[in-house]
């Protein structure tokens, strides 16, 4: 199994809209990638930082995938394009991404 991890970093001026992602979002990528092999998506809201404190990601969502191969035809595919222009329609934030195993 390969996590897709996409987060979005607290800063000022920063505009989520939760409602719209996890109503349209985080259907539409379901939407898109299940064919090429999603097998889930975990999404979580920032509360605050670990001493209580601001949250550092306003939110964050962790895409499962079957594995790397299944990871490259999602972004690769035919609405990976779709997906990515959509985040522009919740948020002003350039998202961070990474790529991780579980071990």
């Amino acid at each position: 199994m390969v996590i897709f991890s996409v987060l979005y970093a607290a800063a000022d001026g920063a505009h989520f809209d939760h409602d719209y992602y996890n109503a349209t979002h985080i259907p539409l990528v379901h939407e898109a990638f299940a064919s090429t092999g999603l097998t889930g998506v975990q999404v979580f809201k920032g509360l605050s930082a670990g001493d209580g404190g601001p949250a550092p990601f306003i939110a964050m969502a962790h895409l499962a995938f079957r594995d790397a191969a299944a990871l490259q035809a999602s972004m690769g595919g035919p609405r990976a394009a779709e997906v990515l222009a959509d985040v522009a329609k919740f948020t002003n934030l350039q998202p961070i991404a990474q790529v991780s195993a579980l071990v």
